[in-house]
């Protein structure tokens, strides 16, 4: 039986061999959440990257832009953070490309490259990367991109919520950090949102009158996409 393990910070990487293992990078406030909203948009494949310099450089060949700093859009870029920038129509984004940076969840992608597969996970495709999951037959790695390499409560609540999806076709005893996660997990879910009023980046994101996006960022199953890495670019299968 593979195990399901959970990474609570990029800062803890190098304690994990992802080599033959499959690595779901979570970022739930906001970037992996707002990755799977742009594909599930019509966005035909997504660009991470890790410095803004570099994201502008993308817009020349016809790619949207998207930054984020400190919970805050970037200056000179089309779109920030949030996945209503895909969905309110203020840009327009089928068919198109987008190069993206943000503070944690494209540098957990980047460090998470070893990987046999990297894939991103939300609660909005919750179920759908549980069923990718079952058919890769892998030992998997929730890697959490955190908060400037420090654990939050979020990314933690979704490893929790896998390893309930995935308990009876993965080991999640082995691992003291997913059953933590799970314990959490369990705790929270009557009341997601109730709970996690007290995450330091819930209150962060509210305090930049952006409390929706946490929100709609903790529905569950809104889309049956898998973001996959390949060759450089994330794409939905």
């Amino acid at each position: 039986m593979p195990t399901l393990d959970v990474c609570f910070s990029p800062e803890l990487l190098p304690l994990y061999n992802l080599r033959g293992k499959v690595a779901v990078v979570v970022d739930i406030l906001r970037a992996t959440s707002s990755m799977v909203t742009a594909l599930a948009a019509g966005v035909t494949h997504i660009v991470p990257v890790a410095e803004l310099a570099e994201c502008r450089e993308f817009a020349p060949q016809g790619y949207l832009t998207a930054a984020e700093r400190d919970g805050l859009q970037a200056e000179g870029v089309d779109l920030g953070n949030s996945p209503f920038g895909y969905l309110d129509g203020k840009v327009a984004v089928r068919g198109l490309a987008v190069a993206i940076t943000t503070t944690n969840g494209t540098r957990a992608i980047h460090l998470s490259l070893s990987a046999d597969a990297v894939v991103l996970g939300a609660f909005l495709n919750l179920d759908a990367v549980a069923q990718f999951l079952r058919q890769q037959n892998k030992d998997v790695v929730v890697v959490c991109a955190g908060w400037k390499g420090m654990f939050n409560l979020e990314d933690t609540l979704y490893g929790g919520a896998l390893a309930e999806r995935l308990a009876d076709d993965f080991d999640i005893r082995s691992s003291d950090a997913t059953l933590a996660a799970l314990h959490l997990w369990q705790l929270a879910k009557p009341d997601l949102a109730g709970y996690l009023l007290q995450s330091s980046h819930v209150r962060r994101l509210n305090s930049l009158e952006v409390n929706q996006d946490m929100e709609f960022c903790i529905r569950l199953d809104e889309y049956n996409i898998v973001p996959v890495w390949q060759e450089g670019q994330i794409v939905a299968l």
